[in-house]
């Protein structure tokens, strides 16, 4: 756990439920807006977490996957946490969610008969957790700075605070336009600047650096990796911002090179250390927002000629993961997944690796490795696609309803059962439309936090508290473990508390028996609703 306990040993669960009337002892919720989320639409003045003072976290570790019976370590990882100096609490012994009554707490009753729904094997331990994240983006910060100083500081709180929120320990920084920028831009359009003597994050200086500053505010060891969606224009093939080519001669890549170098340096400039660089969002997509096409063989040298060793030439030890992939179903992304990892020149400098979206069937095969795999974008829902099963496109505005959280619960869990170390949402906060820069991708994104941009008012939607529910509890360092029956994960924190969430998707309340550290611990989990368990 984040935060400092007494000296008893205490039972604390939090649940997410949907239609929470049975649980015991519960208390006033936090309102939470936006659709499906509140019968009256209500904000929210407060969050009710029932956990005291925040401890301190501890330096960063080196992170990495380990086997099930405890594998090598990679670098790069988050590291363990302490408990500081903070006042000694006992944490609630339940916290409910659900539609229209989100954030309740309570307690579980402990029994001594009855068999167990779920069981957690502590005893057999699979990869290092290190925590969950989300990604910095212009607009974020746009609809943020409509609030008032005390709901744009709730709403850093809401993401990034141990005691308060869902105490995400990292953070994805663009290095230029992402799709979800104000307008296009890089960081140097002066044509043929092979010296980067234009290079200029003085656009970052508007949004995203206040942004990240705000954050690291509250979460001084937060962990910021960048990647980049297209490289300058004039180091492509059709000269624009949209789609095209990578170009593949000596003296624009080594241009590209220093072009990321100097990213680092820059930030590091403005008090911003970037642990982690990966060289392109999603390579084998040419879209109509900022995008750029590689090829494997020319990834690889780019990372084994260029980008590492000028890296180290200028004594940087921001590491190279290989990211961000997104589609194992394509022969392409497959190609430049072995053409990197089958050359030993740009293998040694790659130090984990990025995976998103329909990355999924690629986990196991990267485990043996012993780095970290990084889940580096939570699928954003409201598919124009239509995907079958889940609720219809809609073109004005995505829904951030339940039924998005519960197909973001199936992800997470399934992520984190094939080996990731770490998942990330996409946007944190977006305004209630959640439309990106321009009308060339009509697609409106689901968020963690919504802003009302008329009303000015934060909106906290269902599919934040899937994430909380999971990343408040779990810290950096801890071990993911074992567990049988029902719908579930677990760990085992390095305070030696194990956290086990649990899922019903039954239309019917479901009371539910857990063993765990030899107690019984009874609950009822609502009809499509989750429970998170704390146990010391």
């Amino acid at each position: 756990m984040n935060w400092a306990r007494g000296s008893a040993t205490v039972v604390s669960l939090a649940f997410c439920f949907v239609g929470c009337g049975s649980s015991p002892g519960a208390t006033a919720p936090e309102g939470s807006g936006g659709s499906g989320a509140g019968a009256s639409g209500s904000t929210g003045s407060s969050v009710s977490t029932g956990s005291g003072g925040a401890g301190t976290s501890g330096p960063a570790g080196s992170g990495g996957v380990d086997g099930a019976s405890g594998g090598a370590t990679g670098g790069g990882g988050a590291g363990g946490s302490s408990t500081g100096d903070a006042t000694p609490v006992v944490e609630p012994a339940l916290v409910v969610s659900g539609p229209n009554d989100y954030w309740r707490t309570g307690a579980p009753t402990e029994v001594t008969s009855g068999n167990a729904d779920v069981t957690v094997d502590d005893a057999t331990t699979y990869q290092r957790w290190d925590g969950f994240g989300g990604s910095f983006n212009e607009v974020g910060w746009h609809v943020l700075s409509m609030l008032g100083d005390a709901e744009r500081s709730r709403a850093i709180k809401l993401l990034f605070d141990a005691a308060e929120g869902a105490a995400f320990a990292y953070g994805r920084i663009p290095i230029g336009a992402s799709d979800y920028a104000m307008d296009r831009y890089t960081l140097d359009e002066t044509p043929d600047d092979l010296t980067m003597a234009s290079f200029s994050i003085d656009r970052d200086k508007e949004k995203l650096i206040p942004y990240i500053k705000a954050a690291l505010a509250v979460r001084p060891d937060l962990h910021l990796w960048a990647s980049p969606w297209t490289p300058p224009t004039w180091m492509k093939s059709n000269g624009a911002m949209d789609g095209g080519r990578m170009k593949d001669d000596a003296t624009t890549l080594q241009a590209y090179a220093l072009y990321f170098a100097k990213f680092v340096e820059a930030y590091a400039g403005e008090g911003i250390t970037v642990e982690a660089i990966h060289p392109q969002n999603e390579p084998n997509y040419e879209t109509r927002y900022p995008s750029c096409l590689w090829t494997g063989p020319l990834m690889a040298r780019f990372i084994g000629t260029y980008l590492g060793p000028t890296l180290a030439e200028r004594g940087l030890t921001t590491q190279i993961y290989l990211g961000t992939m997104s589609n194992d179903g394509a022969a392409a992304d497959v190609a430049i997944l072995n053409a990197v990892t089958g050359d030993s020149t740009a293998m040694k400098y790659v130090k984990g690796f990025g995976l998103q979206w329909n990355m999924l069937g690629s986990v196991s095969g990267l485990k043996s490795r012993n780095l970290p795999i990084l889940q580096t974008e939570h699928k954003c829902g409201n598919y124009p696609w239509n995907p079958a099963g889940l609720p219809a496109f809609n073109p004005d505005r995505p829904p951030n309803d339940h039924a998005y959280a519960e197909e973001s619960w199936e992800l997470i869990r399934d992520w984190i059962k094939a080996g990731v170390t770490s998942y990330s949402a996409w946007n944190m906060v977006l305004d209630t439309a959640g439309k990106n820069l321009d009308s060339q991708r009509p697609w409106p994104q689901n968020a963690l936090l919504t802003v009302d941009t008329a009303s000015k008012t934060l909106n906290v939607t269902p599919v934040y508290h899937v994430f909380r529910h999971v990343s408040q509890y779990v810290d950096p360092g801890a071990m993911r473990v074992a567990t049988s029956g029902g719908d579930a994960l677990a760990f085992k924190n390095p305070d030696g508390t194990i956290v086990t969430i649990l899922y019903n998707s039954g239309n019917s309340a479901k009371t539910t028996l857990l063993g765990v550290g030899g107690k019984k611990l009874e609950f009822s989990v609502p009809a499509h609703g989750w429970a998170t368990v704390n146990w010391e």
